[in-house]
């Protein structure tokens, strides 16, 4: 991943660069705004996934940086009941304009990889576990 400021990246008092890193919490971001979003994930070789709230705004997202253009995948957790595909167009529209916005770059693609799907914990559902754990002590 290079860091290289391009021509568009030179000013007449300096130059201007964006860390890949900076790419990657942009596309994190970008992805948690989505409404059926549960949270971010590492993938099945990344551990447990981890699910909004969390410092790490980066983890499951990867991101190709050139001289002008981005290329990112997200792996992400959807919360039960949303449609699947139109919850990764969502993201992929939104990772991509906020990209380009931000950072002037051209996003050649975005790919959304759903790793899991979380089922919300009612409190019926708590107090079951509850009284299900305390019968098995």
């Amino acid at each position: 991943m290079s860091t290289l400021p391009t021509e568009f990246e030179r000013t007449d008092i300096g130059e201007i660069q964006i860390a890949p890193e900076v790419i990657e919490v942009i596309a994190g971001l970008a992805t948690i705004e989505v409404k059926g979003v549960a949270g971010m994930s590492g993938g099945f070789a990344g551990g447990i996934a981890e699910l909004l709230g969390r410092k790490n705004l980066s983890r499951g997202v990867k991101v190709e940086v050139g001289q002008r253009e981005a290329a990112v995948d997200v792996s992400v957790i959807v919360h039960y009941g949303h449609r699947l595909p139109e919850v990764a167009a969502e993201i992929q529209r939104n990772v991509k304009r906020s990209i380009e916005t931000m950072t002037g770059l051209i996003v050649v693609e975005v790919n959304v990889q759903i790793h899991d799907v979380h089922l919300e914990t009612t409190e019926k559902n708590r107090s079951e576990e509850v009284e299900f754990s305390q019968r098995v002590k």
